[in-house]
């Protein structure tokens, strides 16, 4: 599921091409160091605070021309813009949550023979049967 936020850039023309970043339905705040790096750094600034929400409880983006730039918290440092971020929530999820978990498996005693000969990591291959399977 792909979320989008209006989020406010400030460009403070320094040396390193920082860009101050303020996201107003989070109150939350990251920088970038080009224009690019702060998309970034935005898109990870709201994905991993969607991270442990459930759909349901998703802040309500903001309309964009509600959004005014001179309440941002970088107002004074630079010029500031306004821009919609993109974030895909299903893809942070499985970015953040590798946790291992516990399965047993049921296999035929000749096949996990098998496969402890071939130093197979059973785990492992599930894993990755799962993951072509289901993503």
């Amino acid at each position: 599921m792909v979320s989008t936020y209006p989020v406010i850039f400030t460009k403070t023309g320094d040396k390193k091409d920082t860009y101050l970043v303020y996201i107003p339905d989070f109150d939350g705040a990251t920088e970038g160091f080009g224009l690019a790096d702060a998309i970034h750094m935005a898109r990870d600034y709201i994905g991993c605070a969607l991270y442990s929400k459930e759909e349901k409880f998703f802040p309500s983006p903001s309309a964009l021309s509600d959004v005014d730039i001179t309440c941002g918290k970088f107002y004074d440092a630079g010029e500031s813009i306004v821009s919609i971020v993109d974030v895909d929530v299903e893809e942070y999820r499985k970015k953040l949550d590798n946790k291992p978990v516990r399965r047993n498996v049921s296999l035929p005693n000749w096949l996990n023979n098998k496969a402890n000969e071939a130093h197979i990591n059973v785990s492992r291959v599930l894993q990755e049967a799962l993951m072509d399977r289901l993503v």
